[in-house]
C-alpha cells in the first residue's frame, strides 16, 4: 500500500452560527462557519439541500454566484443574497 500524501492537515478554531429563517417561498437552514482559513470569507452550508459555498462580500456582488452555488431560483437567490449581505 502506498503512503498517503497530505496536502495539509490542520486543526483550526472556528465560530459556527446556525440560522434558520423562512423566505417568501422556502425555508433556509444555514450554518455559517467563520475561520481564518479563507481570507475573511465564510463557509455557508445550506443544511436542507446539502450544499455549501465559500462566500465573501465580493461573491455576493457576482451575478449568479449564489444562484448557481445553492441551486436556487432567481427569487430564492435574491433572498439569500440579501440575508447574507446583512449577516456576513
Amino acid at each position: 500500500m502506498t503512503e498517503r500524501f497530505y496536502l495539509y492537515d490542520d486543526t483550526v478554531e472556528t465560530k459556527t452560527r446556525f440560522i434558520s429563517f423562512m423566505g417568501e417561498s422556502q425555508r433556509f437552514d444555514l450554518a455559517l462557519i467563520y475561520s481564518d482559513r479563507y481570507y475573511g470569507k465564510v463557509i455557508v452550508l445550506n443544511i436542507q439541500d446539502n450544499c455549501f459555498a465559500i462566500v465573501g462580500h465580493d461573491d455576493l456582488e457576482e451575478e449568479g454566484f449564489i444562484q448557481s452555488s445553492f441551486s436556487l431560483s432567481d427569487d430564492e437567490a435574491e433572498e439569500l443574497t440579501l440575508f447574507l449581505q446583512e449577516t456576513i
